[in-house]
């Protein structure tokens, strides 16, 4: 029996082999630091094979794939071993977000990252923001992808392109990030609340 969720979302699949052994050889490289040329040219492959391969678009030879592991320095028996389902999760404790230098922040805007996951077709960062006692306006955010603001303390004067809207405790504010945004005028203090960014993950 397959449970819904509340998520409109279409239900997930299981990975082929294809697709398993071709995303931990992306997370490995990436680990690694190494570019898709860099591994290509290591492995004495195409930098398309190496793309098709990552991608779980061709099942590649044993030989291919020793000469990939050779590359990143790992047995082959490792990739086939790990090579069932992964799914990236990302924990963090009460005050121990990453703190972040970002554009606001030379305005009293103080971001903590919440969370960071390494791999699929979607960047998601969350932010706690708290916006110090010397904090000034900043209107001018601009970005690719969706944000979503809930506040948690405070209340604030927020501004979306041409609309401002006064946001207390529990409201949300979702919008294009493209247009020019940010918290334009401080109604009480102190304040904080939560920001999520969505925007697609580039290709390498």
């Amino acid at each position: 029996m397959v449970l819904a969720t509340g998520s409109l979302a279409s239900p997930a699949r299981e990975l082929t082999l294809e697709e398993s052994l071709g995303a931990q050889i992306r997370q490995l490289r990436r680990r690694a630091e190494l570019t898709g040329s860099d591994l290509a040219t290591a492995a004495g492959i195409s930098l398309g094979m190496l793309s098709k391969i990552e991608n779980g678009q061709i099942s590649p030879s044993l030989s291919t794939l020793q000469a990939v592991c050779r590359a990143l320095n790992i047995p082959l028996s490792q990739l086939f071993a790990t090579a069932e389902e992964q799914r990236d999760c990302s924990f963090v404790r009460a005050g121990q977000g990453v703190a972040i230098e970002r554009r606001g922040t030379k305005a009293g805007h103080h971001y903590r990252l919440l969370g960071h996951l390494l791999n699929g077709p979607l960047v998601l960062e969350p932010y706690l923001i708290t916006l110090h006692d010397d904090a000034q306006p900043y209107v001018s955010f601009r970005h690719h992808g969706i944000e979503m603001l809930y506040m948690l303390k405070g209340r604030v004067a927020y501004r979306h392109g041409e609309e401002v809207y006064e946001m207390g405790p529990g409201d949300t504010l979702m919008f294009d990030s493209q247009a020019p945004h940010g918290p334009e005028k401080f109604i009480e203090k102190p304040i904080s609340y939560l920001s999520i960014i969505v925007y697609p993950r580039q290709s390498e």
